[in-house]
């Protein structure tokens, strides 16, 4: 009878241990060990790099487990509490923020968080939500109103400034509209407004935003000064060549002319070492997470689910194609990690929910009601 109760037993808390998508998860683990043997040379000469590193896996693995055992039935139900927190935390950052670095972006509430890495999962989320919600009345009104609900956080991570942030989450939000059936017509029409209104955006612009425009353009005009990051990093990535100097032997990295080298131009520090050969290899990895990410959307059983699976992929794609773009010198430095690759614990906290996010619509698909 004990015997036959233990097995009750495991057989009611197996599904909780068992949550991860295989192909999800063999993908991730495969990025992560890249991240481990590329931080560790990056990390050289930096004392507790790799055990914070490594304690922040750890971290990433339990807020994955925890979010995967979250039905899509509840973040449904959790999506606008969630939105209205989170705005309501940007509008305390606005009027009571703590300033670091010349930015307003930190909330002292016992311990300093950024509530802005906690819009890039909740209005796609919402957005989601309100979809789901509208199907089937869907009108040129309904994409109004979506508009404006991706509008307001981003202005607020704009305003902290964030242009980094407020990106990636216009990536998120905007990839519902899109997928929710935004008619091609009106995205070509969004692009030429978009087109129309740079010289306004460009005179809202902080000048240090500004001049990173400008020194996308031409770093050689500051070569030490502004410039200075751009070229250190196109200098490490083009050094490579097709296989590599070799790891721990990168000399851009290891002689300090890379800045953050362990965070945001941790890809210049890999492309020095594996070349060629090795970016190939890094972005069939993102490919195949993205690729699966795709799969995991197109099978899931409602729209909601749909849309929130796609949006959990275009962060990945996102995150990924706005770093590596800035190391090579194609995108204007706005400070966003390489996903899984960068040292620091909020990103992959960030990336750890969408990925539990993910897996718990695999897992869920045949109980969501369709």
């Amino acid at each position: 009878m004990r015997i036959h109760e233990r097995r009750s037993l495991w057989r009611r808390l197996r599904p909780y241990f068992t949550v991860f998508d295989g192909p999800l998860t063999v993908i991730l683990l495969m990025l992560l060990t890249v991240s481990m043997v590329t931080l560790y040379s990056a990390s050289l000469g930096i004392p507790g790099k790799m055990e914070d590193h490594l304690r922040n896996i750890v971290l990433f693995f339990i807020v994955m487990w925890v979010v995967s055992n979250v039905t899509p039935q509840l973040m449904m139900r959790i999506a606008v509490p969630a939105y209205a927190a989170g705005v309501f935390l940007l509008v305390c950052v606005a009027l009571f923020g703590i300033i670091k670095l010349g930015a307003r972006r930190w909330l002292h509430v016992g311990i300093d968080i950024q509530p802005s890495e906690f819009m890039k999962i909740v209005t796609p989320m919402m957005l989601a939500w309100y979809f789901q919600n509208r199907s089937g009345h869907l009108d040129w009104k309904s994409f109004g109103v979506a508009a404006l609900l991706l509008a307001v956080p981003v202005g607020l991570v704009v305003r902290q400034p964030d242009l980094g942030t407020a990106l990636l989450v216009i990536a998120a939000g905007f990839s519902v509209i899109f997928l929710a059936g935004l008619a091609w017509k009106a995205l070509v029409a969004l692009l030429l407004a978009g087109a129309a209104a740079l010289p306004i955006i460009w005179s809202v612009l902080h000048d240090y935003q500004r001049e990173r425009v400008m020194t996308l353009i031409d770093p050689t005009t500051d070569p030490l000064g502004k410039g200075f990051h751009i070229i250190q990093s196109t200098i490490a990535v083009g050094s490579g060549g097709l296989t590599g100097k070799g790891w721990t032997h990168g000399t851009q990295a290891h002689l300090e002319f890379i800045p953050e080298r362990t965070t945001d131009f941790i890809f210049a520090v890999y492309s020095e070492e594996f070349g060629l050969v090795g970016n190939l290899i890094l972005m069939v990895l993102y490919l195949l997470l993205i690729g699966r990410g795709l799969i995991i959307a197109g099978n899931a059983p409602n729209l909601f689910t749909r849309l929130l699976a796609g949006a959990m992929t275009m962060i990945y794609f996102a995150y990924a194609f706005v770093n590596m773009g800035m190391v090579s010198g194609i995108l204007p430095v706005v400070g966003v990690p390489l996903p899984f690759m960068s040292y620091g614990g909020t990103a992959l906290v960030t990336l750890g929910v969408a990925g539990g996010i993910l897996m718990s619509i695999q897992r869920h698909r045949k109980l969501v009601q369709t």
